[in-house]
């Protein structure tokens, strides 16, 4: 099946936006390919400006909400960290109507304290990836969104409550921490993973800068639950980090991964949590709209007629 974008024939009101109707979006990052509990489904194929997303999407309900479901790495594995195509699967998701994200993603520790099958939602990031896309602009269009405080704090706190309530005993979830984002496919060097260390890094992990960069370019509340499943390659009294040591306790990790996604959906659908990042490019966009190029008010249209009308 085959989506094609569509855009209000009218502008959204500058005051705000309309949630009643919004969607959330879950990223599942290594070792979670699908969504259980998901209800009546449907497989979409979405056709992007910026080339195909990761894989096909997946559209049910969770509850009063619907979700659109992508696999980071496509439903096999088959995308490394770089060369997943963010810009198609926000812009594929944003397209479906989602605000709101929630990115299940695999993180080593980097603090003795984060544990091996502990869980930690994020609240800034320090980016090490060099072979990124940065905008989903560009092509005449030039937009500088605040990144001060990369993840939304009310989606957030609403993703560490839940998780927190359900964690088994004997493992936490951790409140607040430094993702480092690193480039990838590689793990790190012994140096670099104590340099992190003296950084104060919480966590590393190789994809969600990148997407939380541009998610707020598209307007995309955004909150990660980063799973921990190693300790790098710091810590003496343990083992280096594995491929298989991290889908072992992945698999560990991804029932419970799954039901914090469903408790917080349900949550998400009661409160419908407003963000500053659902009005990020409100004074973002500096180029004047009749001085961008035909082609790229068409190919950004999705993200720019809340401000400038829809592109004819």
């Amino acid at each position: 099946m085959t989506v094609l974008p569509t855009t209000s024939s009218s502008p959204v009101p500058r005051a705000g936006i309309d949630l009643s109707r919004a969607r959330m979006g879950i990223l599942g990052g290594s070792g979670l390919y699908g969504m259980d509990g998901l209800e009546n489904v449907q497989e979409l194929r979405i056709e992007t400006p910026y080339g195909d997303p990761s894989a096909d999407l997946l559209l049910g309900r969770i509850g009063e909400l619907e979700v659109v479901f992508l696999a980071r790495h496509g439903r096999h594995h088959s995308l490394s960290p770089t060369e997943v195509p963010y810009r198609a699967n926000l812009w594929a998701l944003r397209s479906l109507g989602v605000r709101w994200i929630l990115s299940l993603s695999a993180v080593g520790s980097l603090q003795g304290q984060i544990r091996p099958l502990d869980m930690l939602v994020p609240d800034q990031f320090i980016d090490r990836t060099q072979q990124r896309p940065t905008t989903l602009f560009g092509d005449g269009l030039v937009a500088h969104v605040g990144f001060g405080d990369p993840f939304c704090p009310a989606l957030a706190r609403l993703l560490a409550d839940v998780g927190e309530s359900l964690m088994p005993k004997g493992h936490q979830l951790h409140r607040g921490g430094t993702y480092l984002c690193m480039e990838g496919p590689a793990f790190s060097t012994r140096a670099e993973s104590e340099l992190y260390r003296s950084w104060g890094c919480a966590v590393i992990g190789m994809t969600n800068h990148t997407e939380a960069r541009l998610a707020r370019e598209a307007e995309i509340a955004y909150a990660t639950l980063a799973m921990v499943t190693d300790y790098d390659c710091w810590h003496q009294d343990h083992a280096s980090v594995t491929m298989e040591m991290v889908i072992e306790n992945l698999g560990t990790n991804a029932a419970l991964a799954q039901q914090i996604v469903r408790v917080a959906a349900e949550r998400v659908a009661a409160q419908r949590p407003t963000s500053s990042a659902h009005h990020a490019l409100r004074n973002a966009l500096i180029t004047p709209p009749d001085q961008v190029p035909a082609a790229s008010r068409r190919k950004f249209d999705l993200f720019t007629a809340p401000y400038w009308g829809p592109f004819n």
